[in-house]
């Protein structure tokens, strides 16, 4: 995978390599124990799995894993566009959308043997909101929280805010056993971990190898074993497409994240193999920069924003992606049409001239880094670079991988940072506030607003709309078209697609949905094993 995150934080560089395994209770459920035999299911992806162990703070990658290793109080269900019950059966709100009570699931173990209770729920929430890093803002409403009874976990707010969707985000809304460790937690999670409540239990952790990670059944989950269930999942980190069609192909793994779209295509109608397409909410963006360097000048932006053939990228893409109006993807609330992308040769050359640059002028030099490995930002990143050629823009090409791209980004020293840097972006739970906070929101040390952007007009617009969220949809919907309308004549970054999922699995996997809210994670437990 890639970063957002997507790549994403490499902020545990310092995580020591080891393998470690979890053991539950000897209590088993009512609904069975895993049964005997090695069913794997083996995912292959891109890019490094593990960037970081920390429940509350793991922003990146690891969402792949974690989501079958830690659980949520609800799930989004893309079907129903609402929310299934997971650790909580039952939730309500009162008071205007401030106060918010969940019921939870009886009979709820933790890897370390733990029962689950609302204390633990608390517990979990609290050091997350505490250590206020990776996706902790999502419970930036939250005034307090208390436990009255086991079972009984109540909110209280600052001011109304969608509860049941925040607790399903894809980070920062794990539960996990805060007492998993009489030591440091902190330093116990980034030696390689982990506490959650998930059907999968940590069974290998091997940092830097291709077969990064392996997963066991957890014999105390609450949803039993009875029935049809992969007991083992294991990543494999295999960069090249190539490669990860021939390891599908002799069915050394079960699913890739990613290939071609010739690749993808040869599996389709092919015995023991099929196929899935699927629109994404994760949005291919080429952020700008707006702080330092040639791209400090909108002109220059807005040429570069005209200046590619658009159109022609998505043909080439064959079906691997989808025009993106705006910044929030289709399928979510939030999304505005009439924002794509448009190219105009004659308005991207008048744009240059009036700079001082273009055809007949200097020549404009910018560097783009994208990220190694990934052949769509190959592709993307190779007819930016040749359509911008032909108004004498130097495009400086620069594959690198995700930990090194985000460091550049992020130097101290603004000498270091890249004109254009390409990343993937999804949302932290069915909203489109991600986007803007993260990415748009003015820091005063970059984090993931990686464009350098500032405009405290926007800031304060983008807080307005997140409190309106539940409270008065219609009017957040409202200010997050007025934003998008913003970004567009400002061009701190470029919407250039929202991607288009293209699986390739082993016929053998079934029961195998797509759920754009948690963008490449599969939930093993809920696959069904044949053959």
């Amino acid at each position: 995978m890639r970063g957002k995150r997507l790549q994403l934080l490499a902020m545990v560089a310092t995580l020591t390599m080891l393998a470690a395994a979890c053991t539950g209770s000897s209590t088993k459920p009512s609904g069975g124990s895993p049964s005997a035999g090695n069913a794997a299911f083996t995912y292959s992806l891109t890019s490094q799995v593990m960037i970081g162990w920390d429940p509350s703070t793991g922003y990146s990658n690891e969402i792949v894993a974690m989501n079958n290793m830690y659980e949520t109080l609800t799930r989004y269900n893309p079907q129903t566009k609402s929310l299934d019950p997971l650790l909580a059966t039952s939730w309500e709100s009162s008071d205007g959308g401030k106060t918010w009570t969940f019921t939870l699931r009886d009979g709820v173990m933790f890897h370390t043997g733990k029962p689950m209770t609302s204390t633990d729920v608390k517990a979990s929430i609290e050091r997350t909101m505490e250590l206020n890093q990776g996706a902790a803002y999502i419970w930036g409403a939250v005034k307090s929280i208390d436990a009255p009874d086991p079972q009984t976990v109540v909110f209280h707010l600052k001011y109304s805010a969608p509860l049941d969707l925040i607790a399903s985000a894809d980070y920062a809304a794990y539960i996990f056993d805060t007492s998993a460790t009489s030591g440091d937690l902190n330093k116990w999670f980034e030696q390689g971990h982990e506490a959650g409540t998930g059907p999968y239990v940590l069974d290998a952790w091997n940092k830097g190898q291709e077969t990064e990670l392996r997963l066991k059944a957890f014999p105390d989950y609450w949803g039993g074993w009875d029935g049809s269930h992969y007991t083992n999942m294991v990543f494999r980190v295999v960069p090249q497409a190539t490669t990860a069609a021939q390891l599908l192909q002799s069915e050394q793994v079960s699913l890739v994240e990613r290939l071609t779209p010739q690749l993808w295509q040869t599996f389709q109608n092919q015995d023991g193999f099929s196929t899935t397409d699927s629109s994404s909410w994760q949005t291919l963006l080429a952020m700008l920069n707006t702080a330092s360097g040639p791209l400090a000048d909108v002109r220059l932006r807005q040429a570069i924003a005209a200046g590619v053939d658009w159109n022609g990228m998505m043909s080439a893409l064959h079906g691997a992606a989808q025009p993106l109006s705006g910044i929030v993807p289709p399928g979510l609330w939030g999304h505005v049409d009439g924002l794509d992308l448009t190219y105009d040769a004659q308005k991207a050359t008048d744009l240059l001239k009036q700079a001082g640059y273009g055809p007949g002028g200097k020549p404009l030099d910018l560097t783009l880094t994208y990220l190694q490995g990934d052949s769509d930002e190959q592709l993307v990143a190779s007819l930016m670079k040749s359509d911008l050629a032909k108004l004498n823009v130097n495009l400086d090409v620069r594959p690198l991988a995700w930990p090194a791209q985000w460091a550049k980004a992020k130097s101290s020293d603004p000498t270091q940072h890249q004109d254009i840097l390409l990343f993937y972006w999804w949302p932290d739970y069915a909203d489109p506030y991600s986007w803007f906070i993260n990415l748009f929101h003015t820091e005063d040390k970059p984090y993931f607003n990686l464009s350098y952007y500032s405009d405290p007009a926007l800031d304060t617009t983008m807080n307005k709309a997140e409190a309106l969220a539940a409270s008065d949809r219609s009017s957040a919907e409202s200010m997050y078209a007025d934003m998008q309308q913003t970004i567009a004549q400002e061009v701190p970054a470029l919407s250039i697609y929202t991607q288009v999922y293209q699986r390739a699995m082993l016929s053998s996997v079934g029961g195998f949905e797509e759920n754009p809210a948690y963008p490449n994670v599969v939930f093993a437990y809920d696959l069904t094993p044949s053959g």
